[in-house]
């Protein structure tokens, strides 16, 4: 499938600095990966995307939010 899409420009910006450091890959794999993470529920697969762990454990997305809450 072929699509158009609006970025904002401090996204565009984040995307452009993104791929600068990142060149190994390009804008199509870019926003796939994005969304097959996002469509598939996987918090693994987003954190490793956005770069904060390099592997996550299946169940890091739960109770995220009262370990955040605490502190922790």
């Amino acid at each position: 499938m072929r699509t158009t899409i609006y970025l904002p420009n401090d996204l565009a910006r984040m995307v452009e600095a993104y791929l600068k450091e990142h060149p190994q890959t390009n804008l199509s794999a870019l926003v796939q990966e994005a969304l097959e993470a996002r469509l598939r529920r996987n918090p693994a697969a987003l954190l490793e995307l956005a770069g904060v762990v390099e592997r996550a454990p299946v169940n890091a997305g739960e109770g995220a939010e009262d370990r955040h809450r605490q502190g922790r």
